[in-house]
């Protein structure tokens, strides 16, 4: 358990505090803390506080019975549903605000959406309009860098909030975007949605050729490798390197998930990988099948009860 510094982004919250939330005893808490279930801090006076991120992270991932979170207190503000702030995130895309973009996704973060939906249902329609204004001269392909570089700014700080609390012992993932997609976002998405749920995953970025995605598997010998699809430059020179390199990786046993909006219905069925994924959602429910990211909490008093 980590001695707190004093500084967090988050709320602190007290075991008796989560206890009540949560439904369970403050004894039942601190076992949960004791056997890694949920991270904790101990205080100068060695008392345990949790952050509130950690505890949304826990109930989310469905392993406790979160009787009322809202005694949490998540936001000052009612949390606004994904459709709202899928509409909001659009203003500011119209309006240009990219300061906006970047805290409506750390909002949406703080508010306990998952990763997965937040790219789903926020992102995936805005950025389609965002597409489509540029598809129109709307607006210049320079503001529509300006809006991805706001998105990875709030991605990499959501990032950081999440190493804070991973386990030491992670499955490794590999992946990004393929030969001639320059796409930045989905591959991001991808990785931070794995971090999530527990694994150790290593963006490669965009523009990935097959050769390099080969080379990782012995440089990281990878239990998954995905391959994100926004843009297929040749569909035939595609469709047999993806065949020949999903045929390394299941020689290797490594699991191969290939995603992305290139994918064709026509397409899908052609190819032989482990999972085609449908959204990040799709891959959040593989990926918990494999490994699921937080242990489901003992129940009964802990051996040793402390303060």
């Amino acid at each position: 358990m980590k001695r707190f510094s004093g500084e967090s982004a988050t709320a602190l919250l007290s075991t008796a505090r989560v206890a009540e939330a949560l439904g369970v005893s403050v004894t039942t808490v601190k076992r949960w803390v004791d056997d890694g279930v949920l991270p904790a801090y101990r205080t100068a006076g060695g008392h345990r506080i949790l952050l509130l991120d950690d505890v949304l992270r826990a109930a989310r991932l469905g392993n406790l019975p979160h009787a009322d979170l809202t005694r949490l207190q998540v936001l000052a503000a009612p949390v606004e549903d994904t459709a709202t702030l899928a509409r909001r995130f659009i203003q500011a895309i119209d309006i240009e605000d990219l300061e906006q973009i970047r805290q409506l996704i750390l909002q949406a973060h703080e508010s306990g959406l998952p990763i997965a939906t937040i790219g789903d249902e926020i992102l995936a329609p805005s950025l389609a309009h965002l597409g489509r204004l540029w598809e129109t001269g709307r607006v210049i392909i320079m503001f529509e860098h300006l809006v991805s570089e706001a998105c990875r700014a709030a991605l990499f700080e959501i990032e950081a909030s999440i190493r804070l609390t991973l386990r030491p012992t992670r499955p490794v993932a590999v992946g990004g975007a393929v030969e001639h997609d320059h796409s930045v976002l989905p591959s991001l998405l991808v990785k931070l949605v794995l971090i999530q749920n527990g694994w150790d995953a290593i963006n490669l970025g965009p523009h990935t050729p097959f050769s390099a995605l080969q080379t990782a598997l012995s440089a990281f010998a990878p239990r998954l490798v995905w391959l994100s699809v926004t843009h297929i430059s040749d569909l035939d020179t595609f469709q047999s390197e993806h065949a020949a390199f999903v045929a390394e990786a299941s020689a290797r046993g490594i699991l191969t998930v290939t995603g992305g909006q290139a994918l064709s219905p026509l397409l899908v069925p052609k190819l032989s990988c482990t999972m085609v994924c449908r959204s990040l959602t799709h891959l959040a429910e593989f990926a918990q099948t494999l490994h699921p990211a937080t242990p489901r909490p003992k129940r009964g008093r802990p051996a040793n009860p402390t303060s």
